[in-house]
């Protein structure tokens, strides 16, 4: 069905090949999952498929690349439309409608179908994507998660031979996740359709892969091999895979099911040893931290003082506001990820110290960041939130989770005084943040929005970072040591529009915490980073929460809430319906349980870190 002949791609300004030496076949009917670090050409090679490289992203192709039987070196986009449905790591980028319904039939209208075959298509893609309930909602007041549902309805409904994703799940729920994926199966199976994915979230989708290519650096030819082969010799793999590598089974479990066939032996080992949670210093050991109960109030155990100088006062991140920039992606090449972990610590380290240097403000006491009394948000006649009470406290960690749709971004563009309270009261450090100017807010709170676009508006990344560096009061050069410590191999003269999705988030979170805000807001901040930058992530949370930093994830990434998260506050409708230690409400939620809580059930251990420690 496609077929890489000898293909490479060179973007222009740029000496080597984003991709190179791609010889493969990929036969019909298959579903093909494309693993690697981020930066390393993932999306370019989707874009061949497509036609997009080079037709709309530039530079220069050699060699071929053919679907069913079209060369896409002379067959633009809309030439391939009716055989390859491509959905982006941007779903804003694909919508040419208004609303929910018209988006799904736009793509058949353009073929010229007849209108009782797409009357019959758009019902049954409503149906299987969830989206009954949204089918007459404007799609600029869905969530982000809803918008990639609808995205991926969108190409669905011309029923397409070739379905190229990128990051399909990135930005869906657990459960969402599962009946998208449940559908792509589906569609392998009954249909023949030939399915191309990039997805970080391992977890999620390499057991449904008949095969994957791994693309381990620009300079690398890609290898094609089934998943088993592939895990066993890839740096980038799934937690369940990592414990596999750990106990030492052969073959790697890919699932679950898998790995709990297999764990008696493991679970007997650990059955004397009781697993630690997180405290903020990164440590394991006392929790710092008990959550509230769901009704709100104060914690039962407020965390200690942090004994290291705080870095809030004088320096602060842009406005919450700042906008701009473009959206584009053509996968520049990136350096080779660190993969030694004191290494990577004293980068981090280094990094945060800088800014250490650069202010003399004192520790903040530990009393209340941020509380929230009886919140409700009405948004289009919808209630966003109802009746929110919590109370976020310094050196704790929240991890909020929920299906789409379910209000966290909104929550978060309150605290951040973005949306204004239909009801109840919200104080950020004893401020009301839509009545406080911006200028003054983003000495209290710093948000990394779910798209980090909206924080570029430079010609390039160095430039970004000297404007955060200026806007903050830090140290020349503060910015671009967080930039490299996160994900390394960034150049200083890259146009922001030319990053891949995480290397964009990697900068816009750089430039929010250039400013040490006491209350940090990440709204997805692992859309788009590979396990390694995922990693460098947890590491400066950690940091952060040990200086008496107040931190709060919207995330659906139940992996990186088990591994940093003393809290888990999970909404549902605009409700608070659990809200307690991490351990807790993960282990008690099939839906928001990590990989390793439902391998070792009822054991209640809950990552692999925790695991290793153990068996040390």
């Amino acid at each position: 069905m496609i077929h890489f002949e000898e293909v490479s791609v060179t973007y222009e300004g740029h000496t080597t090949p984003t991709i190179q030496h791609v010889q493969l076949t990929i036969p019909e009917g298959e579903l093909v999952l494309l693993i690697g670090p981020s930066g390393v050409g993932k999306s370019t090679l989707l874009g061949t498929v497509s036609g997009l490289v080079p037709h709309f992203t530039g530079g220069t192709l050699r060699g071929r690349v053919t679907v069913d039987g079209r060369d896409t070196r002379t067959h633009k986009p809309r030439e391939l439309a009716d055989l390859v449905g491509t959905v982006g790591q941007d779903p804003l980028a694909h919508f040419v409608t208004d609303t929910v319904e018209d988006e799904l039939a736009y793509g058949m209208e353009s073929l010229g179908l007849a209108p009782h075959v797409m009357r019959r298509r758009v019902e049954e893609t409503l149906d299987l994507l969830g989206l009954a309930d949204l089918r007459d909602r404007p799609i600029a007041t869905l969530s982000g998660g809803q918008q990639q549902r609808v995205a991926i309805g969108s190409v669905l409904t011309p029923h397409p031979k070739v379905l190229v994703l990128d990051e399909p799940t990135s930005a869906l729920d657990p459960a969402a996740a599962e009946e998208v994926l449940s559908v792509l199966q589906r569609l392998v199976h009954d249909l023949g359709t030939t399915v191309l994915m990039a997805e970080h979230r391992l977890e999620r989708v390499i057991q449904y892969a008949d095969r994957a290519l791994l693309l381990p650096s620009p300079s690398a030819a890609p290898i094609l091999g089934t998943p088993t082969e592939i895990m066993a010799i890839s740096p980038v793999h799934p937690p369940v895979v990592t414990l596999g590598r750990l106990a030492g089974w052969n073959p790697l479990p890919l699932s679950v099911r898998d790995a709990r066939r297999r764990a008696h032996d493991l679970r007997s080992h650990l059955a004397a040893k009781a697993p630690q949670p997180p405290t903020a210093n990164g440590a394991h050991g006392e929790p710092r931290t008990a959550a509230p109960a769901a009704t709100g109030g104060t914690p039962t155990h407020a965390p200690q003082p942090p004994t290291a100088p705080s870095p809030h006062g004088e320096t602060r991140t842009c406005p919450p506001t700042r906008t701009g920039g473009a959206g584009g992606n053509t996968d520049p090449a990136e350096g080779r990820v660190p993969t030694h972990r004191p290494a990577r610590e004293t980068g981090l380290r280094a990094a945060l110290a800088r800014l250490r240097r650069g202010t003399t403000a004192p520790p903040p006491a530990a009393t209340a960041t941020a509380t929230l009394k009886e919140l409700g948000v009405r948004r289009a006649r919808i209630d966003a939130l109802r009746h929110i009470t919590l109370t976020l406290t310094p050196g704790e960690t929240t991890a909020l989770m929920g299906r789409n749709g379910a209000g966290k971004s909104t929550l978060l563009n309150t605290l951040v005084g973005m949306i204004e309270p239909t009801t109840g009261t919200v104080t950020v450090n004893g401020r009301t943040p839509h009545r406080t100017p911006p200028r003054e807010l983003i000495r209290e709170v710093g948000l990394v929005p779910q798209e980090p676009r909206d924080l570029l508006y430079a010609d390039t990344v160095a430039a970004e970072c000297a404007a955060a560096d200026a806007d903050a009061e830090a140290p020349p050069g503060t910015c671009r040591d967080l930039v490299t410590a996160l994900l390394p191999g960034v150049p200083d003269d890259t146009h922001p529009r030319d990053l891949s999705e995480g290397q964009r988030l990697a900068l816009a979170l750089a430039i929010v915490l250039t400013g040490r805000p006491p209350l940090l807001l990440l709204d997805e901040p692992t859309r788009g980073l590979d396990y390694a930058a995922k990693a460098r992530l947890a590491d400066v949370l950690r940091d952060l929460a040990a200086e008496g930093h107040a931190i709060v994830l919207a995330t659906h990434d139940v992996e990186l809430a088990a591994e940093i998260a003393h809290r888990v506050v999970i909404l549902a409708d605009g409700e608070v319906v659990a809200d307690g230690p991490t351990a807790d409400v993960v282990v008690s939620s099939p839906s928001f349980a990590p990989q390793v809580s439902k391998i070792l059930a009822p054991d209640p251990w809950l990552t692999v870190t925790q695991v290793r420690e153990a068996l040390a």
